[in-house]
């Protein structure tokens, strides 16, 4: 136990709680939840809200402690993997096997139970989010008790993707597939008037497109194609003339290799080296996921505000994911384009900002990543999630004493 003072990776949230644990198994873990009247878990700390934050009188759980159990099955194509271990550690393991997990986030660097928790996702309009492939969570209840909730349980679809409202997820059991190669060029720019964004994004395994929106288009689009499929050619931009970072300006040194040059999946999926760290965490982030099919008049809504979005901007990346059934998915039940801001580090200058771009987006049905910032009010998310009534129903049937509902997630369930 200590009484450090914590704060999350870009340093805008301290965290309150009266203690923080990183018990060293999983039976002391158990214990510890079952002594506790409230408890957040403590994923790599990448989120900038206060999904986290468990307040004064609760406590915070680090899981950075436990056995980084990673269990390799090469006959069923899966792997049972420690609540506490990051996608860099995993991925490195699944390929030793000739396995390869479906899809990674831009960063390799977080953890998997968070990123799964709060419906991250990679990128590829046949690309299912991170939680697509959980067949299996296994969890520490408010009692102590350990619970596995498995594909064909009634209750899974609320299981994974559930904002840390149920228990402490210890290990999780993903889908793997064979092991593949990838290249990855970047081309640019891209001019917004007469994209054909159906197109460039269904042009290979993963697309995504990056504007600091001072002017109408992109900078830049990363293509991300696999080597075992067929080649398709990106004949809307030129490519680039050598390797690049997303922020035009930065060094290219922490990024994933460009200039088609072949790899393993998991040196290519991400766009940042799992040996590096990308940035200084000198930043905040926004997501919004809404309809496939709504991205050209997204884009064209966020176009109508660059005068006050680019003061404010690092850079926007825009990528689609497939549909998923987990219930408080953001991408849950459509097809869906993500749009992700990297704002400077100054809250005062980028909410009003975030409120505006909110504003544009609403009547598009944009749903926010639970893990970044934004002001969408709780009724409006409510309305957002036609499962969210069953996940409350779960909450309180799984955790009645409410152990695992901090402020933040009380206000989403509405109670």
């Amino acid at each position: 136990m200590t009484t450090e003072t914590l704060t999350n990776w870009a340093r805008n949230i301290t965290y309150s709680a009266k203690e923080l644990h990183r018990p060293r198994s999983v039976d002391a873990l158990r214990a510890l939840v079952a002594g506790s009247e409230r408890v957040r878990v403590l994923g790599s700390g990448h989120s900038f809200n206060e999904i986290v934050e468990p307040g004064p009188d609760g406590v915070l759980l680090s899981l950075s402690a436990l056995p980084p159990v990673i269990e390799v099955d090469p006959a069923a194509r899966r792997v049972r993997v420690g609540g506490g271990v990051r996608y860099a550690e995993l991925a490195r393991a699944v390929h030793a096997h000739g396995l390869a997990l479906h899809n990674m986030a831009s960063l390799p660097h977080i953890s998997v139970a968070g990123s799964v928790a709060t419906g991250t996702h990679g990128s590829g309009n046949g690309n299912g989010p991170l939680a697509a492939a959980v067949r299996e969570v296994e969890l520490v209840l408010a009692d102590g008790s350990t619970l596995a909730l498995g594909r064909g349980d009634e209750r899974f679809g609320g299981a994974v993707t559930s904002l840390g409202a149920l228990g402490v997820v210890t290990a999780l059991t993903l889908d793997l597939e064979p092991a593949f190669e990838v290249s990855q060029t970047v081309h640019g720019p891209l001019p917004l008037a007469g994209l054909d964004f159906a197109a460039v994004s269904a042009s290979a395994y993963s697309v995504s497109l990056f504007t600091r929106w001072r002017h109408s288009g992109f900078d830049q689009v990363w293509v991300k194609r696999r080597t075992d499929q067929p080649f398709r050619e990106f004949p809307w931009a030129e490519p680039a003339a050598g390797p690049v970072h997303p922020v035009p300006g930065m060094p290219a040194v922490n990024c994933t290799e460009q200039l088609g040059v072949p790899g393993p999946w998991h040196e290519r999926l991400p766009h940042f080296r799992a040996e590096f760290t990308p940035s200084s965490g000198e930043e905040l982030q926004s997501e919004y996921l809404l309809p496939r099919e709504d991205a050209g008049e997204a884009l064209r809504a966020l176009d109508g505000l660059r005068e006050a979005v680019a003061p404010v901007l690092q850079v926007c990346e825009v990528r689609t994911v497939a549909a998923d059934e987990q219930w408080l998915s953001p991408s849950h039940g459509r097809d869906t384009v993500a749009l992700h801001f990297t704002w400077i580090a100054d809250a005062a200058a980028v909410l009003p900002v975030v409120g505006r771009v909110e504003e544009a987006l609403a009547p598009l049905g944009a749903r926010p990543h639970w893990g970044k910032v934004f002001t969408v009010p709780a009724a409006a998310l409510r309305e957002l999630y036609p499962r969210l009534g069953e996940f409350r129903a779960l909450a309180e049937a799984l955790d009645p004493a409410g152990t695992f509902r901090n402020a933040f997630v009380r206000e989403v369930l509405g109670g």
